[in-house]
């Protein structure tokens, strides 16, 4: 279903492009480029910024490098206490006022009238680290077994598990992409709430400008959803020419866009980035929310691909008893299973998983002895049921 969407969307965008009324208002440059009187308009820093936290957050945990102080730290950017802490190796990351924790599930659409869950979920990240200290940490060179914490030697690549055989700076990472990245784009800087709130319609149709600025207050929200996908990117007004620039949303957009049964979704998303922030400049707003669609369901399908693609992966592994190789790849697909909760479809204005059937396939899958015991079956009937929900199978997920 939701491929079929896409298509009619992007037509439905061309056709408008093409033959409205407006037409010769909205130029859609070849790059992600927009300025007023020769000064550049777009401005993404603080995303860029909190992708730089969540990667120092996750190399830490990945290299053993930090105790459970200094990874709270890093979430949160301050002191268990509230005071200001200096927990990274950027100085420029040390002296910003953002942080991760402030942004996980902290969409309007989503979370701002769900504070108990948005406190949950936040929760969640802690409870991943402190694990991670107090049970992986210190037996990282101990031999994992069931309840059993510690190394799984698979090959030249050891992996690092609890006693579930789940990877938790692997959780953590993945995780991330959801209630964080994914949730920021779909449920808050892509949504009316947020794009139209207050005058921002009347300031931007006369071109108003935030002060101090160049950019009128619905361009910046537009560009700060941009920026959670391609704020890391080495040119990231032309970011289609090195995808993969960092550890979360941008690296598996680059995984779907190598696997041919996906190929050009990548190209699909920047074009309706482009677009839909051509449409503010000409105060197109139809064409603008048709982008916004385009832009969730998408967005959606990277998440739901992966989820499925590790979990393939991870049977593969098991009927090959490669468990090192098998609990990586779950683990993983723990972290996209979980950032399915904050998916969207375009045209509703809910999850396309709700809570309960994403705590539903975590819970299978760490059921009993965890990864130990997962059978090759629940991984098929996991895959299934987010496969269902979209217009991929199964085994065009699983390749790559």
């Amino acid at each position: 279903m939701l491929r079929t969407r896409f298509a009619l969307f992007s037509l439905l965008s061309l056709l408008i492009i093409s033959c409205g009324d407006n037409a010769t208002d909205l130029e859609v440059p070849v790059d992600y480029t927009f300025d007023r009187n020769g000064e550049s308009t777009v401005d993404f820093s603080g995303q860029t910024t909190r992708i730089a936290m969540a990667t120092e957050l996750f190399e830490t945990m990945s290299d053993f490098s930090g105790d459970y102080e200094l990874l709270l730290e890093m979430y949160a950017n301050q002191k268990a206490d509230g005071s200001d802490a200096d927990p990274y190796t950027d100085a420029d990351l040390n002296a910003s006022t953002k942080s991760i924790k402030s942004k996980v599930a902290a969409s309007s659409d989503f979370f701002a009238s769900n504070s108990v869950e948005s406190a949950e979920i936040r929760a969640d990240f802690e409870e991943f680290i402190a694990k991670h200290i107090a049970e992986i940490q210190p037996n990282q060179n101990i031999l994992a077994a069931p309840s059993q914490a510690g190394q799984i030697a698979d090959g030249s690549t050891p992996r690092y598990v609890n006693g579930k055989g789940l990877e938790l700076n692997q959780a953590v990472a993945k995780s991330l992409i959801g209630a964080l990245m994914v949730d920021q784009i779909s449920n808050h800087y892509l949504s009316s709430t947020v794009l139209d709130a207050g005058n921002n319609l009347q300031e931007n149709n006369n071109g108003i400008v935030t002060d101090g600025k160049s950019y009128t207050e619905m361009e910046h929200k537009w560009d700060e959803a941009y920026g959670y996908l391609f704020g890391a990117s080495a040119n990231p007004s032309d970011p289609l020419m090195s995808l993969g620039d960092d550890e979360f949303l941008n690296k598996y957009l680059s995984r779907v866009e190598e696997d041919s049964d996906f190929a050009g979704i990548a190209n699909d998303i920047f074009e309706a980035f482009k677009t839909g922030r051509a449409a503010i400049v000409a105060g197109e707003y139809e064409i603008r929310d048709q982008q916004v669609e385009i832009l969730r369901e998408k967005i959606a399908s990277i998440i739901a691909i992966r989820a499925v693609y590790y979990l393939q992966a991870a049977k593969t592994g098991i009927i090959a008893n490669h468990l090192g190789t098998a609990f990586h790849d779950l683990s993983e697909g723990y972290g996209f299973i979980y950032s399915l909760r904050f998916t969207r479809d375009g045209q509703s204005d809910a999850s396309i998983f709700s809570t309960s059937e994403v705590d539903g396939y975590l819970n299978q899958l760490l059921e009993g002895a965890g990864f130990w015991e997962v059978t090759p079956e629940t991984l098929d009937e996991i895959s299934e049921a987010i496969a269902s929900r979209f217009e991929f199978t199964v085994s065009q997920a699983a390749t790559i």
